[in-house]
């Protein structure tokens, strides 16, 4: 019942080109629910871009999402297209949007707002025809009340929200995931899990969420030559 009410407001969110904000722990699915929202809009057919924000150093952060002219600074010694360049007609992801200082959070609401941006050192505006899906692990409201996050853009970001359950709130989805995640990791070649296996699965809580999930059954398939024993999983962990 968690993952229905995520699903149904991924069709809502599907319909519309209203911005997106996809709360959740780190490996509850977010990556996933981003691309299928795009997929499923009427903006699939133009590009998916995502951006790592904590990959991204602050110094990096303007270049990476609006580009920049040749010699702009040290470095630069051609001109570059940014994300949102990318990204026009479809959908930029905004992966750990939390992640982003607050002067460029400020730049980023000016797009938003808009809808145009310049490429750093350069003059000329550029409109943005791009929808947001932004994604966070933490209570942004939180960073809002400590001055590291500005409330104009939590607003701007938090049209539509999804909160994206951990799964140890949904414990119930764990035998048909593993057997998704099972299949697809063996794609042709042999792939069994004994019954006590899945009720080892079952009884952890899985701080990891899914990709823990994920990760500790293609180690216990790899280990086990394709057979998944309650065993190897208790070892595991």
């Amino acid at each position: 019942s968690a993952i229905e009410r995520v699903k149904r407001m991924m069709r809502i969110a599907a319909k519309t080109d209203a911005n997106v904000l996809i709360h959740g722990e780190t490996g509850v699915g977010k990556d996933l629910i981003s691309s299928v929202i795009h997929k499923q809009s009427h903006r699939h057919a133009d590009p998916y871009v995502k951006v790592g924000c904590t990959l991204l150093p602050p110094s990096l952060i303007e270049s990476e999402l609006y580009g920049h002219e040749k010699s702009s600074f040290t470095g630069a010694d051609q001109h570059r297209s940014g994300r949102f360049e990318m990204a026009e007609g479809g959908t930029i992801y905004l992966d750990d949007v939390d992640d982003i200082s607050l002067e460029q959070q400020a730049k980023l609401l000016r797009v938003i707002e808009e809808k145009v941006f310049e490429r750093v050192g350069g003059t000329k505006l550029i409109k943005a025809n791009v929808r947001i899906v932004a994604s966070t692990k933490l209570n942004l409201l939180d960073k809002v009340a400590d001055g590291t996050f500005r409330q104009d853009l939590y607003y701007r970001l938090d049209v539509l929200r999804l909160r994206v359950p951990p799964l140890r709130q949904r414990l119930e989805d764990i035998p048909d995931l593993t057997r998704h995640l099972l299949a697809r990791m063996a794609g042709d070649k042999p792939a069994a899990i004994d019954d006590d296996a899945i009720i080892t699965l079952c009884r952890h809580q899985w701080p990891g969420n899914v990709r823990e999930l994920h990760h500790a059954l293609e180690r216990a398939w790899l280990v086990g030559g394709g057979r998944i024993t309650a065993e190897l999983l208790k070892n595991d962990l």
